[in-house]
């Protein structure tokens, strides 16, 4: 496959890693924002491949493992109220809310319905209009087009029974709020590809200028992210903080504007409550007022929620790079794939779930990526 040939190259992956042992003279933190680049640095074993020194800390780029308890509390109930269709993609199903998941209650007799597009749930709202249909919208800028057009799509169709649980986080207050943390060690950033694709990357110049940090765009094959690497460390290595483009196969600086037009138009921006880390200001989407009739936080308002229970899931900790799953007391023991603490350990790009599919063990092996780390 060409993929392979051109991107998983181990002669070509040796060259890189023996320029980066040449150009690093010193320590350097990075930070892959992307919870898919963290699983091919994981599975592939780049992060442990790397000069001593060279640390990649694992940030908040998996939008399932961001979204808060309440959303998910707040998408159960709905999912058991009789007569509605809940919609979700298929990574949603089992992330633990306070008490239950949406696979339990899909097992418990629940409407829960796996879709592989947002269009898919407004021809079931087509198909059903005696029921309302609710979709689940999460996810960074990648999938807010598709969720935008889905809106779109029922406003065509003169739809009164299709409304969306709108979750959406965004990549540049993240990077923001993590650079403003005072234990932030992150020297660079690898930014994610997909989302540049949808955005561009005229962002994240004004945070390399303010911080005077790195940011290369990436790609999510292995010899794309030791490019990335190399770049990054080039750069804090010259002294130099500026946005580079490793991933220019797909990225281009100006991103798509049909598909930021759409987003623009159905969404505004707006204060998010991240997971285990709390709110960040003009960090979400939500619906716009004049699409405020498909926005289901409206259409099903609900009572005060109860206070979340203690738990033993460090996912703040995790998502920020302040700890590595290992260092988690509950990794691997009482939080497993099949019996999760919380999103990290559930989601195909949490980072718990990479350490775990990878075979890596706890107590901590001190390793490039993981260090001091706790």
């Amino acid at each position: 496959m060409k993929y392979l040939e051109e991107y998983r190259d181990p002669t070509l992956a040796r060259r890189l890693l023996a320029e980066l042992a040449a150009v690093a003279t010193r320590p350097w933190h990075l930070m892959e924002v992307c919870g898919g680049q963290t699983h091919t640095l994981v599975r592939q074993g780049i992060d442990e491949l790397l000069p001593a020194g060279i640390r990649m800390i694992h940030g908040p780029g998996c939008p399932v493992c961001v979204t808060p308890v309440g959303v998910i509390d707040r998408a159960l109930e709905l999912a058991a109220r009789p007569g509605l269709v809940f919609t979700s993609f298929g990574d949603m199903l089992r992330v633990p809310g306070t008490s239950t998941s949406l696979l339990r209650i899909k097992a418990s007799g629940g409407d829960v319905r796996v879709v592989y597009s947002p269009a898919d749930a407004v021809r079931m709202a087509a198909a059903e209009p005696d029921r309302q249909v609710v979709f689940l919208a999460v996810g960074f800028e990648t999938t807010a087009p598709a969720n935008a057009a889905a809106v779109l799509l029922a406003e065509s169709l003169g739809l009164a029974n299709f409304s969306m649980l709108v979750s959406h986080v965004l990549v540049p207050p993240a990077i923001t709020a993590i650079l403003e943390d005072p234990e932030c060690l992150i020297d660079g950033f690898l930014a994610a590809g997909h989302v540049c694709a949808v955005m561009g990357y005229t962002e994240y110049e004004p945070l390399a200028a303010r911080y005077r940090v790195p940011l290369v765009v990436t790609g999510f094959e292995p010899l794309d992210l030791l490019e990335g690497i190399l770049m990054a460390v080039r750069q804090l290595e010259s002294g130099r903080h500026e946005v580079e483009n490793q991933y220019a196969r797909a990225v281009r600086r100006d991103g798509n504007k049909a598909a930021q037009d759409t987003i623009r138009r159905v969404f505004r921006v707006a204060d998010k409550d991240w997971r285990g880390i709390g709110t960040i200001p003009d960090s979400g989407l939500v619906l716009a007022p004049e699409y405020e009739r498909f926005d289901a936080w409206k259409r099903f308002p609900a009572g005060p929620r109860p206070p979340e229970p203690a738990s033993e899931c460090v996912a703040g900790q995790i998502l920020t790079g302040l700890k590595v799953p290992t260092g988690c007391p509950a990794y691997g023991t009482r939080c497993t794939p099949r019996h999760p603490l919380g999103a990290p350990m559930v989601s195909s790009e949490g980072t718990c779930a990479a350490f775990h599919s990878a075979g890596r063990i706890a107590p901590p092996l001190m390793t490039s990526t993981e260090g001091p780390l706790s």
